[in-house]
């Protein structure tokens, strides 16, 4: 029995003090949600989170990417979808056009609104989404991944495309039955390029719906993947945490107890 050195208190006070470091770590990890809270933790899967999240955050910019090339095709096929109305409502005035019945003010009539359809397809040929040409004969690239890879979405070129061009050329009249005729002819064509552009277009946003929908399971199988190594099991936590609150209710206590025992040497004094 010694007084100078307590090895059961020193002991004891040990045992609290990791208590209470598990104890405080568990309350962390509940309070944060997270189970690796230093890279001590769990170094080898904090490399693997940080590279997943890496890769989450790269796949949440390719699915931007793709949703706004899906309503950049969206707009196009607003246009091309209107334009198509207008072409054959050319082609319904240059049949009526046509009618030998018809008078030379009629025609002029007729002219009129063939005129301001042409117009209205001319413009609605330069417009713009963001800033960027709606129909132009340039490529776009589409990100389709988180590694950057990426598909071209064919160009649609309505301002120099001759099969539409023709029928929007200033010399392109109804004024008369033989001009009616010879612009019947080259709406026809017209129509017949924009329904190929329009199938083109359609199995495009075909591709985007489909790669936006693969990169939105990705995200979810990649979230699922850095939630089981980062993530903490919360009921299991809450086992640890009440088992590290009762070590360290005890360990207190008997540190208590061992700080008395030198104690008893008092007796053997007296």
């Amino acid at each position: 029995m010694v007084i100078n050195t307590n090895v059961q208190a020193q002991q004891t006070a040990n045992n609290l003090n990791t208590s209470s470091n598990a104890l405080a770590k568990s309350l962390s990890r509940l309070s944060s949600g997270s189970k690796i809270i230093a890279p001590s933790d769990d170094a080898a899967g904090l490399a693997v989170s940080s590279r997943l999240e890496s890769q989450l955050k790269r796949l949440d910019a390719a699915i931007n990417n793709v949703t706004n090339a899906i309503s950049f095709t969206q707009t196009q096929d607003g246009f091309l979808k209107t334009i198509d109305k207008a072409f054959r409502r050319m082609a319904e005035l240059a049949m009526f056009a046509q009618d030998n019945t018809k008078s030379a003010d009629d025609l002029d009539l007729y002219n009129q609104e063939f005129a301001q359809l042409q117009q209205y397809i001319t413009e609605s040929a330069s417009q713009t989404f963001n800033s960027v040409l709606l129909f132009s004969n340039t490529d776009l690239g589409v990100t389709i991944d988180s590694d950057g890879n990426s598909f071209e979405m064919p160009g649609i070129d309505l301002t120099n495309d001759t099969a539409i061009t023709d029928s929007l050329a200033n010399t392109v009249d109804i004024t008369t039955v033989a001009n009616a005729q010879s612009a019947l002819t080259k709406i026809k064509s017209s129509i017949d390029t924009l329904a190929q552009n329009r199938a083109s277009l359609g199995a495009v946003q075909s591709r985007l719906n489909f790669t936006n929908e693969q990169l939105t399971i990705t995200k979810e199988n990649l979230s699922a993947a850095i939630s089981r190594i980062s993530d903490v099991d919360v009921a299991e936590e809450a086992t640890m945490y009440a088992r590290f609150q009762i070590l360290v209710q005890s360990g207190t206590s008997m540190l208590a107890q061992a700080n008395k025992m030198p104690q008893s040497a008092l007796s053997l004094l007296q």
